[in-house]
């Protein structure tokens, strides 16, 4: 080993240059409880808003069928009505590319009031677009276009309501917290079921084809207005600010990233995050978008057993997803997806075997199932999936991978599931769909690091107190002076 001129002794391996800047209380972000609380309610409701139009679209599937395309094979009917949802998730990757970067580059909530506007507009739109029978093709074409409207601001919404909870929220329950924006989903997507399931129990066959439909699609612009509102009244995310003070502090800025550049450079974290939101949406979609179809188009079951049984489903996932949102902020986020991925491989056939034996209770229990797994899902992944990139482009990857995952492998779903099982004449080709997304998952989760209660890459540790603070400084000083002895009484 060489050594130093005039050194009798060798270096310690430079262990001096590893040695960073100590952490004060100054350096850590104090999160102020009542601003998170209106940042989780204000990115869930928007979530809500999304997914209430999902909830309306999917029950009243049949319907729309009737309504916006011609008449006679209803099988047909249902496959282009699932036709026109699937388009509107082909356009989120574009909504993604525009929203993402835009969110990086003026802030997360003026965006999100952005996309706040457009979901309203779009799923408004589709209420008052005459039928079929009124004016012929422009119909399915104005039906096409509503869609396309609502997937380009949809590309914006999640990607920035995640990244706006996890940069809110404090590093020990930031799985909790991020577990709202799902709690939100739920809701939402239970109210727009719950009201179609009243529509259908209180009107006629005839009436609701006529104009009863439209009642849910019309009630998104009040929903809409109070959810801009709500947004309008936040504050940028701590994180985006103090990104944005070091960016003005420098003379000269980092230069932005050009999209080729951000795929190459975060290439593994892409596609981590591409293979999380095929494990989470595929599920997803399969249980809420797919399955209301499948139990009255496939199985025969009546449409309102087949709309109350999923109803019910989804009510019971509210509570679990909050569950798992909290333990996850324990056990990690890596055990939790874990176990959800290998419940759908082991689970998926089991379930659908009793979905398709038209027994009452083995239906019910069979989707109970298939919710249970998707809530280790729902509960975790707002969490996890922000934490794979940095602030400074956590918006636009985020955006931009979760929803080329979405349109290619989740929106699709409902689609290709009814292709599959109508080509096929296999009932069990929806359990061997999700038994691919659960191997996806998997082998995914494997590569990831465990995030929960760690701070965001590229942002400082946040807190909910300022004795919170001293003790986070106290602790990292002990591990520091620990490390360092390690350091110097290490043998060469």
């Amino acid at each position: 080993m060489s050594t130093d001129s005039g050194s009798s002794q060798p270096p310690k391996k430079h262990f001096w240059r590893k040695k960073q800047k100590e952490l004060t209380v100054d350096d850590i972000t104090i999160v102020d409880a009542d601003m998170l609380k209106r940042a989780v309610g204000a990115a869930a409701l928007g979530n809500a808003m999304e997914w209430f139009d999902f909830g309306v679209y999917s029950y009243l599937a049949v319907t729309l069928g009737k309504v916006f395309f011609p008449g006679g094979n209803s099988a047909a009917q249902l496959l282009a009505t699932f036709g026109a949802f699937a388009a509107a998730f082909l356009v989120r990757p574009v909504g993604g590319l525009v929203f993402g970067p835009l969110g990086d580059r003026i802030g997360r909530q003026k965006v999100l009031a952005i996309t706040m506007i457009m979901m309203s507009i779009g799923t408004f739109c589709i209420g008052i677009i005459p039928g079929y029978d009124s004016i012929g093709i422009f119909a399915p074409v104005l039906l096409l276009v509503a869609r396309l409207v609502q997937g380009f601001s949809t590309g914006g919404e999640y990607g920035g309501a995640a990244t706006f909870i996890a940069e809110y929220s404090t590093d020990n329950r930031r799985g909790f917290m991020g577990s709202f924006l799902e709690f939100g989903t739920l809701g939402g997507y239970l109210l727009g079921a719950g009201l179609v399931t009243i529509l259908t129990a209180a009107m006629s066959e005839e009436t609701l084809l006529s104009w009863g439909w439209r009642i849910p699609f019309f009630i998104a612009a009040p929903l809409g207005l109070f959810g801009l509102y709500v947004r309008l009244k936040l504050e940028e995310t701590p994180a985006f600010q103090k990104h944005m003070e070091k960016q003005e502090a420098l003379e000269h800025s980092k230069p932005r990233l050009t999209l080729l550049q951000m795929l190459s450079k975060y290439r593994a974290q892409m596609l981590k995050c591409i293979g999380l939101v095929l494990l989470f949406n595929v599920s997803n979609y399969m249980l809420t978008s797919y399955m209301p179809s499948y139990l009255t188009g496939i199985l025969g079951l009546s449409e309102m057993s087949s709309l109350l049984l999923i109803l019910v489903v989804m009510f019971v996932m509210m509570p679990l997803t909050l569950f798992w949102g909290h333990w996850n902020d324990r056990l990690g986020r890596r055990p939790v997806i874990w176990a959800g991925a290998i419940g759908l491989i082991v689970l998926a056939v089991p379930c659908m075997m009793m979905i398709g034996s038209g027994n009452m209770w083995l239906v019910f229990l069979g989707l109970i199932v298939l919710g249970v797994i998707h809530t280790c899902f729902s509960g975790s992944m707002p969490a996890t999936l922000p934490a794979l990139f940095a602030t400074d482009i956590r918006y636009s990857a985020l955006a931009i991978g979760f929803n080329l995952s979405v349109s290619l492998f989740g929106g699709t779903t409902p689609l290709i599931t009814t292709w599959l099982v109508a080509t096929t004449h296999n009932l069990m080709m929806p359990a061997y769909y999700l038994m691919g997304a659960g191997v996806i998952g998997v082998i995914t989760v494997f590569t990831l690091r465990e995030t929960a209660r760690k701070p965001l890459t590229g942002s400082a540790p946040a807190v909910a107190n300022e004795a919170e603070a001293h003790k986070l400084v106290k602790k990292l000083r002990l591990r520091q002076q620990k490390k360092d002895a390690a350091a110097l009484n290490k043998p060469e």
